[in-house]
């Protein structure tokens, strides 16, 4: 069984980006600069927008945190966003979902600027992302592709699973691999909360990715042997023996699911910070005027 890490992709990764950063500061060049919106005190948020924050230092980018209390207005934060999207120096910028239930999220991702929409949110990038255009992939999706190219984990006429349809995981994962790429031309089934016989499709499944947000969801008897397993969940559970009081579980079943893989993701320490260094990834992006 093949442990596809994350964390150690990501930190060869960030050596790259950091390489290229300093080439492009003995060019003259600006240095890349990511800026985040946070809105409220979220757990989850807060420690995103963290590893955010240190990785940028880590490969030498600037980095610009906007933390706001909940309780702010729409209109103040869209005022925020176009701040962001006319400032020059600002290569691409994030707003941390989710955001309060007063503030509509669409209309927030909408307002971004497209060229400086790194999470690959904006209509505008899921158009180019569908399309095969440059475009700015959603983080998530774009590390998977990341790790299995890495990998070299082949995808060409495989039949993959995505478990889920969000549009920041399931969607663009399914759109990415049944592409034309090098991470993609596999035949690709989507399942979701409707989907009927979900085990039997998962057991034909050459490569499942599980992104639905259910700790321990996908189980030993739902997964043929051989087959390359992609856990994106990331859910908090309450656990008394910690010392935050809690620990991150899969959607995955680790214990029952890798002895029969070929290859697996854990969690922690998989596509978490992959999706952290897809950000930096797009930003280098940005920077570049590559998109």
């Amino acid at each position: 069984m093949l442990l596809l890490d994350g964390k150690k992709l990501a930190d060869e990764l960030k050596n790259e980006i950091a390489q290229e950063v300093e080439q492009l500061k003995a060019k003259g060049a600006k240095t890349p600069h990511l800026a985040a919106i946070l809105v409220g005190n979220d757990g989850g948020s807060l420690t995103y927008v963290g590893h955010k924050v240190k990785s940028c230092e880590q490969v030498g980018f600037k980095s610009t945190l906007l933390h706001f209390e909940d309780n702010i207005t729409e209109e103040f934060l869209l005022g925020e966003v176009k701040k962001l999207n006319e400032d020059n120096d600002i290569d691409g910028f994030i707003v941390q979902l989710p955001l309060p239930k007063h503030i509509n999220p669409d209309k927030v991702i909408m307002s971004i600027d497209p060229k400086k929409d790194v999470d690959g949110f904006h209509p505008v990038n899921v158009g180019k992302v569908t399309l095969g255009l440059p475009a700015y992939v959603s983080a998530t999706p774009l590390g998977i592709t990341k790790i299995l190219e890495r990998y070299n984990i082949e995808t060409s006429g495989k039949h993959c699973v995505v478990i889920g349809r969000s549009n920041i995981v399931g969607r663009p994962m399914s759109i990415l691999m049944s592409g034309q790429s090098k991470t993609g031309n596999a035949t690709v089934t989507v399942c979701h909360s409707k989907t009927k016989n979900l085990k039997e499709i998962t057991l034909q499944g050459d490569i499942i990715i599980a992104a639905l947000g259910k700790p321990e969801f996908l189980t030993g008897d739902m997964v043929k042997e051989g087959a390359v397993v992609i856990d994106v969940g990331t859910t908090r559970v309450a656990d008394t023996t910690t010392k935050s009081g809690w620990r991150l579980k899969g959607d995955v079943k680790f214990s029952e699911v890798s002895p029969k893989c070929h290859a697996i993701t854990p969690v922690p320490g998989g596509v978490g910070p992959m999706t952290v260094v897809s950000l930096l990834l797009n930003t280098l992006k940005a920077a570049k005027n590559e998109v």
